[in-house]
């Protein structure tokens, strides 16, 4: 039998739904397993925030970038506005480049004068480069006085954490080599290009002592709910719901709160999480559809072993749609979801 469904990019969503603005902190992060939609969290927030005349920078730091596409238009690796009609801006951190440009590449690397090159002499980038380059830009976003929010498209789990490690690397990495300075002695000098000078010893272990510092200076950011609003996207699949649980511990390790915690692609009719009309989506079928049934029984099963996780924290829950959520037809019904 056929069925005749309007497509989605061809009707209009209520406007009087979408948030005019958001409530929440001046930077938004969210984080979560890869995959769970934290970039669609990300540009619905960022829109709904500007709408109200809010200069708002969405950036991602994911090296697998997909913010161009979810917004439907081209981003640059600098802030760029994207919108005429708001004060929507957008960057896509690429860590390759931003390793290149400092502070562990190319002729900026403090290590290079004391390592005779600009890599580690073992081969490969220092270790956690590429989380150094994406987080030394992403500073240089927050402090920037033209955008009054930031919004974060972070990287998977696992980056995220080795960013908020960094410190500890640093410092150890700094306490080896003034330990192999003082070791080695002449000797160093001795070796002569294979560690430079004693200026460019000390510039480099500067160096290194000051990005540390401004990423602790980051960490203590994240601490500041005042601040900051910390958000977990998840989605109701077991493998979801564990990953979710040990970010929730690694953050509450490093005193960072989180008030909210996202619940993507619920099997739900959208209609139950936020009022829109129905006319307009297409939604699973729990009574006639046994795929969707079942899909729904493992969803309510993870839910209902997430509790814990939910305990303490807002939960928001944003439906599964038919569609891709792409454009700002869709965002603007997850902005919704999010604020409601």
């Amino acid at each position: 039998m056929d069925i005749d469904v309007e497509p989605v990019d061809e009707v209009a969503v209520d406007d009087e739904i979408v948030p005019t603005g958001i409530d929440a902190a001046e930077y938004v992060l969210y984080g979560g397993k890869g995959g769970v939609g934290k970039t669609t969290m990300a540009a619905a927030t960022a829109l709904a925030s500007a709408r109200d005349g809010t200069a708002t920078l969405v950036v991602s730091t994911d090296p697998a970038h997909s913010l161009s596409d979810t917004l439907e238009t081209e981003i640059l690796d600098e802030p760029a506005q994207i919108r005429e009609e708001i004060p929507l801006f957008a960057a896509e951190i690429d860590p390759d480049e931003a390793f290149e440009d400092g502070p562990f590449g190319g002729d900026a690397n403090p290590l290079a004068g004391m390592l005779g090159g600009d890599t580690n002499p073992l081969g490969g980038s220092m270790p956690g480069s590429d989380e150094a380059a994406a987080i030394r830009l992403l500073l240089e976003y927050l402090d920037d006085p033209r955008f009054d929010r930031v919004v974060v498209d972070t990287a998977p789990t696992g980056h995220t954490l080795r960013l908020l490690e960094l410190p500890e690397m640093l410092d150890s990495m700094i306490g080896k080599m003034l330990t192999l300075k003082e070791r080695m002695g002449g000797m160093m000098e001795g070796l002569g290009g294979m560690f430079g000078d004693e200026k460019e010893q000390e510039e480099g272990i500067d160096s290194l002592r000051e990005f540390s510092d401004r990423i602790e200076r980051l960490r203590e950011l994240l601490r500041d709910p005042a601040r900051t609003d910390f958000r977990v996207v998840m989605v109701p699949e077991e493998l979801s719901v564990l990953e979710s649980e040990r970010l929730l511990d690694r953050l509450d390790a490093f005193g960072i709160p989180v008030g909210t915690v996202v619940v993507n692609r619920v099997m739900q009719n959208p209609t139950e999480i936020v009022d829109v009309d129905p006319e307009l989506f297409v939604s699973p079928n729990h009574t006639d559809c046994e795929f969707c049934a079942r899909r729904w029984d493992v969803q309510q099963q993870a839910l209902a072993r997430s509790q814990d996780i939910f305990r303490g924290h807002q939960v928001r829950r944003v439906p599964l749609f038919a569609e891709e959520v792409r454009g700002e037809r869709l965002l603007r019904v997850v902005a919704a979801c999010l604020a409601d």
